[in-house]
C-alpha cells in the first residue's frame, strides 16, 4: 500500500472523509440498540467481517489474500492477529460502556487519550526517544483529560460519571494495544488483517458471553435491529472499506490529519443530535488533546 504519492486525489479524500464521518457517529447509534456491550460488540465484528468477505469475493482479492497466507502470514504474525483481535473486542466492550454511562463526547475524548498512551509507550517496545516536545504534548493531553472530567470546576467525578471516563480510558489503553501490536504487523494485505481482526473480536467474546449469559432473554424490535445492522454493516464494514480504499491515493500526512475529523465530528454530532452539554472547560479540555495528538503526530 503506497501513502507517499505525490499529490491526493480527490476521490480518495472524499472517501477517506466520509470513513471518518461514519466512525464520528457510531456512539449516536449505540444509545438507540438495547443489548448488552458484550453482545454488540460481537455482532459489530461477526457482521463486519462477513461484510469484508463479500467485498474482497467481489473485489477479486482472493488470491491476494491466498498470496499472503503462504507468505508473510506465519505462527507468530497469526498469533499477533488473533491476539489483536480479541483487545478490539474487549475494546469495543469497554467504549460501548462508557457511551452508557457518560456523554458521548466524554467517551470520545477519553477513547482519543489513544495517541498519548502510545506516545508514552513507545520508548518501551520500539526504544523511540522521548523528546521534550513529546513529553509537552502528553502533558497537555492528560490536563485536557482533566478538563474534560470536569474535575476543575466540579471536583473528582463520581458515580456513573466516574465509571464512564474509566471505561473510556480503558478503551484507550487496549485500542494503544493493538496500534502497538499493528506496526509489528506488516506487509499483510488490509483486508485480511482486518478481515482475521474482526473474526477474531467476535470468536474471542464467544467464552465471555456464555459464562456472563449475554446471549439469553435477547429482544430487538424492527428499529432496533436496523441500528444493529447499521452499526456491522455501515460503522465497521463500509467504513473499513471506504478507508483501505482511500489510502492508495493519499498522503500518508493527509491520512493522519483526516483522521482527526472522527472525534471532532462525534463531539459535533453529540451537541446536535443528543443534546449533550459542553461547557467551556470541556471545549478547552476537546482542543488540548486533539491539539496534542495532532503535534504529536506531525
Amino acid at each position: 500500500m503506497n501513502m507517499n504519492t505525490e499529490s491526493n486525489r480527490p476521490g480518495s479524500l472524499v472517501m477517506l472523509a466520509s470513513s471518518m464521518l461514519i466512525f464520528g457517529t457510531i456512539g449516536i447509534f449505540r444509545r438507540f440498540i438495547p443489548l448488552s456491550s458484550g453482545l454488540l460488540a460481537f455482532a459489530r465484528g461477526a457482521i463486519g467481517a462477513l461484510f469484508l468477505i463479500l467485498v474482497v469475493l467481489i473485489r477479486g482479492r482472493l488470491r491476494r489474500l491466498r498470496e499472503d497466507r503462504k507468505g508473510e502470514l506465519n505462527a507468530g504474525i497469526l498469533f499477533l492477529l488473533i491476539l489483536s483481535g480479541g483487545l478490539i473486542g474487549v475494546n469495543w466492550i469497554l467504549l460501548f460502556e462508557a457511551y452508557n454511562y457518560t456523554t458521548v463526547a466524554t467517551a470520545t475524548l477519553c477513547y482519543y487519550m489513544q495517541p498519548t498512551i502510545v506516545i508514552l509507550l513507545s520508548p518501551l517496545f520500539f526504544r523511540e526517544r522521548l523528546t521534550a516536545k513529546k513529553l509537552v504534548c502528553a502533558f497537555l493531553a492528560v490536563l485536557g483529560m482533566f478538563l474534560v472530567s470536569g474535575a476543575a470546576g466540579e471536583g473528582i467525578p463520581q458515580g456513573d460519571a466516574l465509571k464512564g471516563i474509566l471505561y473510556g480510558l480503558g478503551a484507550a489503553v487496549l485500542y494503544a494495544s493493538v496500534v502497538i501490536m499493528n506496526k509489528c504487523i506488516r506487509n499483510i494485505d488490509p483486508y485480511l488483517k482486518t478481515i482475521l481482526q474482526l473474526g477474531s473480536a467476535s470468536i474471542c467474546l464467544i467464552p465471555y458471553l456464555i459464562a456472563t449469559g449475554q446471549y439469553a432473554n435477547v429482544k430487538l424490535d424492527g428499529f432496533s435491529l436496523v441500528m444493529l445492522l447499521i452499526v456491522g454493516l455501515v460503522h465497521t464494514g463500509i467504513a473499513y472499506t471506504l478507508y483501505f480504499g482511500s489510502t492508495d491515493g493519499l498522503k500518508a500526512q493527509t491520512i493522519a490529519l483526516f483522521s482527526y475529523i472522527d472525534p471532532v465530528s462525534a463531539l459535533f454530532f453529540s451537541m446536535l443530535f443528543l443534546r449533550e452539554p459542553m461547557g467551556l472547560a470541556g471545549i478547552a479540555g476537546a482542543v488540548l488533546i486533539l491539539g496534542a495528538a495532532f503535534m504529536a503526530e506531525r
